[in-house]
């Protein structure tokens, strides 16, 4: 029997400082989001990050949870469950950190029978600190636990013309209204180093302006050549004029080199460009959550005014909207059906 697996981030259980130090530890102990040799690792986040940052992310947190929950959560259960009704395959939805784990979730599906597993990580770029440790941890999971049991994987879905079209479409509804000079692509950022450690050729990725465009296998798991290209279907799809758009990197950690520009740079130096009314996009994202909701809608808008902005408008990620919806059960029937 065929099954889904739904994956995303994840969420701590509240905005307690306990659970949210839980949650952050899991989270920055993964290899592949802090890539430095494992005593490092322990060290530096428990002798540094989690005696200090689960305070200040707890009350990030607060700002934008919900009655039930996560938003994060929420919403990507709100999705599963409209997915759920138009498939006729057993789905599960589960975190890569946090309470929901992918062993439950697979325990769900193999509990009703299900020897083959679609996993779907909700990424719609290829990154080692995202897409790569979901599908690493499900092949650990079912060595160890489920070896008969066979996995495919939704590959990375940054330029799928689905992907492309219900993005451009909740994009459209959402600036109707909105008198916008600037709309800003702010992808989440992820450090330098990564996009060298995840080009197979070891040579291709220089990250020096021009090697995104220069045609590579390297792009198949490059995250900064996925986000641009993201950005210029998008761009196709609604006949943005050139010089009206622009992309950026947010939520950096640590001191090292992270993607750029920064959001937050560009956030600042735009009312001075003359661009006082700006959209946000967040693409790498699918679901609303702490970096969208808070970082953006609500850190963002506040310097972007600071620094003499007029008009500022976040637009919400696909969540669980029809078209996105409607997107991923094409892409199970085609995985069921093949």
């Amino acid at each position: 029997m065929k099954g889904i697996l739904l994956n995303n981030l994840g969420s701590p259980d509240s905005t307690d400082t306990k659970d949210v130090k839980k949650y952050l530890g899991e989270f920055l102990m993964d290899e592949r989001v802090i890539d430095i040799p494992y005593w490092k690792r322990w060290l530096l986040i428990n002798g540094i990050i989690l005696k200090t940052r689960p305070k200040k992310s707890g009350a990030a947190y607060k700002k934008i949870w919900w009655k039930q929950g996560s938003p994060l959560v929420v919403i990507s259960e709100m999705f599963t469950k409209k997915v759920i009704k138009k498939v006729d395959i057993p789905v599960a939805l589960a975190m890569r950190y946090g309470s929901m784990s992918m062993e439950q979730g697979i325990k769900e599906l193999t509990d009703q029978g299900v020897t083959e597993i679609f996993l779907a990580p909700l990424y719609p770029h290829y990154a080692m600190s995202s897409f790569e440790t979901v599908v690493v941890k499900a092949e650990e999971i079912l060595a160890a636990e489920y070896p008969e049991v066979k996995l495919d994987v939704l590959e990375p879905f940054y330029n799928e013309p689905g992907y492309i079209k219900a993005m451009s479409n909740n994009i459209a509804n959402h600036l109707k209204d909105f008198d916008y000079d600037h709309i800003l692509f702010s992808y989440h950022g992820i450090p330098e180093r990564h996009i060298k450690k995840s080009d197979p050729t070891n040579s291709h990725c220089k990250i020096d302006g021009s090697c995104c465009d220069r045609n590579s296998v390297a792009h198949h798991t490059c995250y900064r050549h996925q986000c641009f290209e993201t950005t210029k279907e998008i761009v196709k799809e609604l006949g943005l004029k050139e010089g009206t758009y622009s992309n950026s990197f947010q939520s950096r950690l640590l001191k090292d080199p992270w993607l750029k520009p920064y959001t937050d740079f560009e956030l600042e130096k735009f009312p001075g460009l003359g661009k006082k009314k700006l959209a946000v996009i967040t693409p790498a994202f699918v679901a609303d959550c702490l970096e969208t909701l808070e970082e953006i809608a609500m850190e963002g808008k506040e310097e972007f005014l600071k620094f003499g902005g007029t008009d500022y408008k976040h637009i919400p990620c696909m969540n669980d909207n029809d078209d996105w919806v409607d997107v991923m059960v094409s892409w199970i029937n085609n995985w069921k059906n093949k």
